[in-house]
């Protein structure tokens, strides 16, 4: 009875290998999914109350191509003319 090497216990091997790994990869997954809806979240606050996170720079103001200066695009051209060839 000292050597249990039979077709159970190397099931039951296989079978923790196999959980470990499935397990372990969906951590990552899950941990992963979980670190960017935290980022875009925060990305989201920031644009939408930029006076909560004025003090970090990182975060602080608008993010994309809103101008920063006026608030407010101004054309420098007409716009039929930005589709003439």
């Amino acid at each position: 009875m000292n050597n249990m090497q039979g077709a159970f216990v190397k099931g039951a091997e296989a079978y923790g290998r196999f959980l470990e790994v499935f397990i372990d990869g969906h951590w990552w997954v899950v941990g992963d999914y979980l670190e960017n809806v935290g980022k875009c979240t925060k990305r989201l606050g920031a644009n939408a109350y930029p006076h909560l996170y004025a003090g970090n720079s990182m975060t602080g103001g608008y993010r994309g191509n809103s101008p920063g200066i006026s608030d407010k695009a101004i054309p420098t051209r007409e716009i039929r003319k930005r589709f003439d060839s």
